[in-house]
């Protein structure tokens, strides 16, 4: 089965009743072997508009949304091919299924459903190991490049 999520997006009708305004299934898209996202919502702007009926889950963006948000859901499956990366944003993720090792300059950390990671610039790749598919809720929010030593460590990869 082709991986996909159900959306539900709400707003509002002219008499200001909240109601459902998208309900559909958003198709993976394959980002390298063995990686499938599905991209939710995006914002741009700070503090978030939530008004118009433009769809912004369909905005072409990149691994993240200069002055703005990324809602994306992946799945890797087992064996997935490799993405050592940093991104000039911080992330916060849950671990909605399977399991999956998150490598962090040669550091790695097993993560399973129903953990969460707030990723804060560092650069990583996540390798599934196991013989289930893994999935992650992520949403990225701009941010500046992170720092250490005095020295900026830009987005890569």
């Amino acid at each position: 089965m082709t991986f996909q999520v159900r959306r539900v997006v709400t707003g509002h009708d002219a008499d200001g009743k909240a109601i459902v305004t998208i309900d559909d299934a958003v198709p993976g898209r394959s980002m390298r072997p063995g990686v499938t996202a599905c991209v939710a919502w995006t914002s741009e702007g700070f503090p978030v508009d939530n008004n118009g009926d433009a769809d912004e889950g369909r905005r072409q963006t990149g691994t993240t949304h200069a002055n703005g948000t990324v809602f994306r859901i992946i799945e890797f499956a087992p064996g997935n091919g490799p993405r050592n990366h940093r991104t000039d944003s911080i992330d916060y993720a849950c671990i909605l299924s399977g399991e999956i090792d998150m490598d962090l300059d040669g550091e790695e950390v097993h993560l399973k459903a129903g953990d969460v990671i707030v990723q804060r610039g560092t650069i990583h790749n996540w390798i599934n190991r196991g013989s289930e598919p893994c999935v992650i809720a992520f949403v990225l929010i701009a941010a500046h490049s992170a720092m250490a030593g005095g020295k900026i460590l830009p987005a890569v990869g």
